[in-house]
């Protein structure tokens, strides 16, 4: 997995700690997008509530994502 790199340039140096929404008003990011042929890992996605996964279903999960024994 490669590193990122991102250039930010401080508009308004903060005094204390602040919230995300006023971070994000004191810095500009100058980096360019990520690459858009970059593809996130997906996970599996169970119901909610659905609870924990079966033996059955705990080995087919394994499988699926190659660690089968």
């Amino acid at each position: 997995m490669g590193l990122l790199r991102r250039e930010l340039q401080v508009v308004q140096p903060l005094r204390r700690r602040v919230g995300a929404p006023e971070a994000v008003q004191a810095y500009l990011d100058l980096a360019p997008p990520a690459p858009a042929d970059r593809v996130e890992p997906t996970t599996g996605k169970r119901d909610r509530g659905a609870g924990r996964p079966t033996k059955r279903e705990r080995r087919e999960i394994d499988r699926l994502r190659g660690r089968e024994r």
